[in-house]
């Protein structure tokens, strides 16, 4: 008997031992792996300066204006939080930066979109503010997290609002950066968060038509419609479900009063899809009404200043998407409520 207890105390020992050894193992490997985080999370990229030159012709810088309060709806982000309401109202005030996200990956802030040379774009060329747009690269290397859509914009519209930018009166700003948490960090140093750039080559120009190819290019590239109306992964910015078909959780922010929404489903499935209930006039009507949900965060300002034949072209692209069976049951969600997508 006391030989059996030798052995089990032994066994014991070299069991704690291991123990000992596979505990500072997993130590030493969670600690590389932060300080590798940390050694290589602020990594830059490289990009081509697209041959973009801001221009002073009257006609194009209007156009920019229009983009920029309009569908683009830089505006809706690029304005200090306590100007969004005036904003969505009608107000162009100028664009010098302020809305703040503060989702997983970090907290987000829109940057001094005015020429001021101290804290806007004054000393940046039009070649980094058009790779920012075109590859989400920053003026100094760095990715941009993924809330443009503006890599497969035309040249003409590019132009246009780099244009707009140059042509507004400087308005000093300082914002601070946006700050990632760990995190982000983390997807940033893995390769999860990586710049994004045109999928195609960009045209020069496109025709203003109500037709579905216009249609299809305000919803993927200027309007951003794939971006809110699409599953994704907020951690990494990641589409996870088909375009338009609905379900990406907005979560709660400063302008949203601690609701959350989901998005709805813009695609003409018969039992889930918004598009197969709608008419054209309904559809435009929609817009123009702006916004009916209360701290929303569709941009019904911008959107409801948009022109009939870009609304027409909306509505026949999104009319004649591949159906999507994808049922949200409800798109707002009080504070502290469960969210879920069926």
């Amino acid at each position: 008997m006391f030989e059996n207890q030798t052995n089990s105390t032994e066994i014991m020992k070299k069991l704690f031992k291991y123990l000992k050894v596979f505990g500072l193992i997993i130590i030493l490997l969670a600690g590389g792996f932060v300080l590798f985080i940390f050694a290589t999370w602020n990594k830059t990229f490289e990009a081509a300066y697209p041959e973009i030159k801001a221009s002073t012709d009257s006609t194009l810088i209007a156009r920019g204006k229009y983009l920029a309060y309009g569908p683009a709806h830089c505006a809706t982000c690029h304005v200090p939080m306590d100007k969004m309401e005036a904003v969505e109202n009608g107000e162009q005030i100028p664009l010098s930066g302020g809305w703040t996200l503060p989702i997983p990956p970090g907290t987000f802030r829109a940057r001094n979109l005015t020429p001021d040379k101290e804290t806007g774009i004054g000393n940046l060329t039009d070649g980094e503010i058009a790779r920012v747009m075109r590859h989400s690269i920053g003026h100094d290397g760095r990715p941009i997290f993924p809330f443009m859509p503006f890599q497969n914009m035309t040249d003409e519209d590019v132009t246009a609002l780099i244009s707009f930018l140059r042509s507004q009166e400087p308005v000093k700003n300082l914002i601070a950066p946006s700050e990632y948490t760990f995190l982000g960090k983390m997807v940033l140093a893995t390769g999860m968060i990586k710049p994004i750039g045109p999928t195609e080559k960009a045209m020069s120009s496109i025709e203003k038509e109500a037709s579905i190819p216009y249609g299809k290019y305000l919803a993927y590239s200027v309007a951003n419609c794939v971006g809110c109306h699409t599953e994704r992964d907020l951690k990494t910015g990641k589409f996870t479900g088909p375009d338009f078909a609905g379900g990406m959780i907005m979560p709660p922010d400063e302008f949203s009063g601690g609701y959350s929404f989901m998005t709805p489903n813009l695609t003409p499935d018969q039992g889930s899809g918004i598009m197969a209930q709608w008419t054209e006039a309904v559809f435009i009507q929609r817009f123009r009404n702006g916004r009916l949900i209360e701290k929303s965060p569709m941009p019904w300002g911008s959107f409801s200043r948009m022109e009939d034949v870009e609304l027409k072209a909306l509505y026949l692209y999104l009319a004649s998407l591949q159906p999507v069976e994808n049922k949200i049951e409800k798109i707002v969600f009080a504070p502290d409520e469960e969210m879920s997508n069926n």
